[in-house]
């Protein structure tokens, strides 16, 4: 599904060769994109919020205090890690630019290669450096076991032009959204997808609560949620990602960007984006958890292409809610955990953001749903059973 967005274009910067410090190093996120027409300055006051403190340090003062675990790369060496960047390893593209795998040594030069995954800039401006500027600052940051971790980044400026790349650890599930949509896996379990969707909450509750200043992610989507070998999600790409209003501000003014059908229609309209922008884009992944569906689907009929329109039409306490869920989990649910599942996707999804949940209460809530469910130590993708719909938990083995 597309990105929008309104910027205007902007000239590129002298050529040189460096890493993310001095002139060419990330900049404050306050300098990065933020007005209403190419994303850059700082919101406008409206009234008191508890957001953040004056105190409290921003990302670029935080930034300088850890950059120091970022490892620099040069570009040879991750043309070698890539075999050339080679299509044989490509594992993924993006609006940002495509995605390799591949290995490098250690730091120390020692014991076998690593796997990782190698995120390549576009060459076409300025627009994609500062989202490459956006996740080195904010990935260096954060640290949290549902945030995929950054490695290092690679930095290059010359006449054949820019060179910006980001070295991440491996992810080898791909992500949630491959597991939903994509007819080559074998469907998520039940079970695994509570785990999946707390997992992925926690992580955004820890970006708006936890850390000493608030980060608003702005583009959370099944895509950019990637599993790991044991299906544990953690979220990536940071490019969109910004710093929460300050002291006396309730919103930060930026230009609208992100993903059709994950943005809320109150950020669209206003370009004010708050941490309850995220939560309405958390609530549409959640009925895709539910339904199996992608928030838009033109092949669908008329009335169930846009899926929070489809929805609408089965209430979480109605009788015929069950026809929403995900055919490919063959009954195989708690119809009970399911409807509560839906109820906090409704409220995720109200108009007045408001009214809608903080990140952390929605952890709370599905932990309450998690438990309703038997644990499944290695639970198994694809075995499905021929269980029946059910008001109580069915265990599979």
């Amino acid at each position: 599904m597309g990105c929008f967005s309104f910027r205007k274009k902007q000239k590129s910067r002298q050529e040189n060769k460096s890493g993310p410090t001095a002139a060419n190093t990330p900049a404050p996120a306050s300098n990065i994109s933020t007005s209403r027409s190419d994303d850059s300055g700082a919101g406008q006051p409206t009234s008191k919020s508890s957001a953040s403190n004056s105190s409290q340090r921003s990302i670029p003062a935080l930034y300088e205090e850890r950059a120091q675990r970022l490892r620099a790369f040069e570009l040879d060496e991750l043309r070698n890690a890539t075999n050339d960047f080679s299509r044989m390893l490509k594992i993924g593209e993006g609006g940002f630019g495509s995605v390799y795998k591949g290995f490098i040594r250690p730091p120390d030069g020692k014991g076998d290669r690593i796997a990782v995954a190698v995120k390549q800039l576009n060459q076409r401006g300025l627009q994609g450096h500062k989202q490459w500027l956006a996740e080195v600052q904010f990935l260096a940051v954060v640290e949290h076991p549902n945030l995929v971790k950054l490695i290092g980044y690679c930095s290059v400026d010359g006449e054949r032009g820019i060179q910006r790349l980001l070295v991440y650890e491996y992810m080898p599930n791909r992500s949630l959204e491959d597991h939903l949509f994509n007819r080559n896996y074998a469907p998520l379990s039940w079970n695994l997808r509570l785990q999946i969707i707390l997992g992925a909450a926690e992580g955004l509750a820890y970006l708006h609560e936890g850390l000493e200043v608030q980060v608003i992610y702005r583009d959370f989507k099944a895509s950019n949620v990637l599993l790991d070998k044991e299906f544990k999600p953690k979220l990536s790409d940071f490019g969109l990602a910004r710093e929460g209003p300050t002291e006396g501000n309730t919103h930060v003014s930026t230009a609208v960007v992100g993903t059709y059908g994950y943005a809320a229609p109150d950020y669209i309209e206003t370009g004010h984006l708050t941490t309850k922008s995220d939560v309405w884009s958390f609530g549409v992944v959640l009925y895709e958890i539910l339904t199996g569906r992608r928030s838009l689907e033109r092949n669908r009929p008329t009335g169930e292409q846009k899926l929070l329109e489809w929805v609408r039409q089965y209430p979480a306490d109605g009788r015929s809610f069950f026809m929403i869920l995900d055919p490919r989990l063959r009954h195989q649910y708690s119809l009970k955990a399911a409807r509560e599942i839906a109820k906090l996707a409704d409220r995720c999804l109200v108009k007045n953001a408001k009214e809608r949940p903080k990140m952390s209460e929605v952890v709370e809530v599905l932990k309450q749903v998690v438990e309703m469910e038997p644990t499944e130590a290695n639970s198994s993708r694809g075995d499905l059973g021929k269980g029946k719909r059910t008001e109580t938990a069915h265990p599979r083995r």
